[in-house]
């Protein structure tokens, strides 16, 4: 299949984005084979472009909505990816944010005996009920006394403060316990950095190729549907 080979693919492969709607349907030959063309050429470009920059799923659910008939549809889904990528990097930008304010903030004074739940929980000015569901969520690691009751050292304090100013960048707490495990893991504040300088040049090199997605997609609906 010329279209195959053009691609670097196999012939199952095209068969199989022609039923999943990444690609136009394709008439057949009076011999009963697929005929395909240069708009078949340009949808599995696009396709890829689109993959790239945003995703497979997307990519496909994109593509689809072109096929059938609704580009509007699709051009949502383009608006909905670029707003998730912005949204990641308003996220990390708290996060830099919430680090430097933590990181800014002197040394905190802790009992040899620790704090306990409320004694933390006043310094920080939030409820103990919100040290609790923290520590249930993996977000502090507080050890227990004798007795049973949770004592914060030196380091859980630095961590319950990290964690509230996540929170009040209204971090939801699955977004926050990654950041809490790569700050204990890295080996603190000077890790995190370089592991939000990487991450932002990560979503730097994707907005790239969303872009050239974007312009991809831009040319094949020119193509496909002119009115639009």
């Amino acid at each position: 299949m010329d279209l195959a080979r053009a691609a670097g693919i196999s012939a199952q492969q095209v068969r199989n984005y022609l039923d999943a709607g990444v690609l136009p349907p394709a008439e057949r030959s009076p011999a009963g084979y697929r005929v395909f063309d240069e708009r078949h050429r340009q949808a599995l470009t696009t396709y890829r472009a689109l993959g790239r920059g945003y995703g497979w799923d997307a990519a496909k659910a994109i593509m689809r909505s072109v096929h059938d008939g609704a580009p509007d549809q699709a051009l949502v889904r383009v608006d909905a990816e670029h707003a998730a990528a912005h949204g990641q990097r308003l996220a990390l930008r708290a996060t830099a944010e919430a680090l430097e304010a933590v990181a800014g903030h002197p040394p905190d004074t802790v009992p040899r005996t620790g704090l306990r739940v409320g004694e933390l929980a006043a310094r920080l000015g939030v409820r103990p009920s919100a040290l609790r569901v923290w520590e249930a969520a993996g977000l502090l690691l507080p050890k227990r006394d004798t007795d049973g009751h949770r004592r914060f050292g030196p380091t859980d304090v630095r961590d319950a403060r990290l964690v509230a100013t996540l929170r009040q960048s209204r971090y939801p707490l699955p977004t926050i316990k990654p950041i809490m495990d790569e700050f204990r893991s890295s080996g603190g504040a000077d890790a995190l950095r370089a592991a939000i300088t990487a991450r932002e040049a990560e979503i730097g090199r994707r907005a790239r190729s969303m872009l050239e997605a974007a312009a991809a997609l831009h040319g094949y609906l020119a193509v496909v549907s002119p009115a639009s």
